[in-house]
């Protein structure tokens, strides 16, 4: 499922932060989207997850499902949720929040927490988890909405290394699933292992690194 942007623009209230980008991300492989704190590359994740609406261009993609994974720091520490109830909110887009789980639904929660090393973890709240594990239990998050388009914000920023390589391998596994993976990172190396990049510089579109 490609996902294509035709001189999209968007910002907040009065203020604009990306400028007419026009680009194809591919399906079924990882676009990564390159640069500095600042360029824009939360708020494109945030217009392709439907957060922001774009205040001028467009938007194509036939995805039936978006999966949109936020930076720790976005989650506060004071929660009163296990890791366990956290990656089964991915699960209410089939549900809602309101119904019980099904036992094929806990079964992907499971399967989510095992691909990304945290199903031992089930029962810890997440506010006592280090950075690299809440990191982790996140992505799996993502992954339990079994999602067509998948969007990683800053996914293995300040990881340790062998967290990095988990996702990292995650993330490879779910695009040659089949799956449209958006990363926004200011990692060259992890843009290095991308199928495609986007290079934002203050808001605008430039050459790949």
């Amino acid at each position: 499922m490609t996902v294509a942007l035709r001189a999209l623009s968007a910002g907040y209230r009065r203020r604009t932060v990306l400028h007419e980008i026009t680009a194809n991300l591919p399906g079924a492989a990882v676009t990564a989207v390159v640069g500095q704190n600042g360029s824009g590359k939360s708020t494109l994740l945030a217009v392709l997850a439907g957060v922001v609406k774009p205040s001028a261009g467009s938007i194509e993609h036939a995805s039936r499902r978006i999966g949109f994974v936020v930076q720790r720091s976005a989650v506060s520490d004071t929660l009163p949720i296990t890791v366990r109830e956290t990656v089964a909110m991915g699960r209410w887009s089939h549900r809602g929040p309101w119904r019980r789980l099904s036992r094929h639904d806990w079964a992907v929660v499971d399967d989510c927490m095992a691909r990304l090393d945290v199903l031992d973890l089930a029962r810890r709240p997440l506010g006592e988890l280090s950075g690299g594990q809440r990191q982790r239990v996140l992505v799996a998050q993502g992954l339990a909405q079994e999602p067509d388009l998948l969007l990683l914000d800053e996914p293995e920023s300040g990881l340790d290394a062998a967290a990095q390589r988990r996702i990292a391998g995650v993330i490879s596994e779910v695009a040659a699933s089949g799956i449209t993976v958006v990363q926004a990172t200011h990692d060259l190396a992890a843009a290095s292992r991308a199928d495609h990049c986007l290079h934002l510089e203050d808001g605008r579109l430039r050459e790949a690194p």
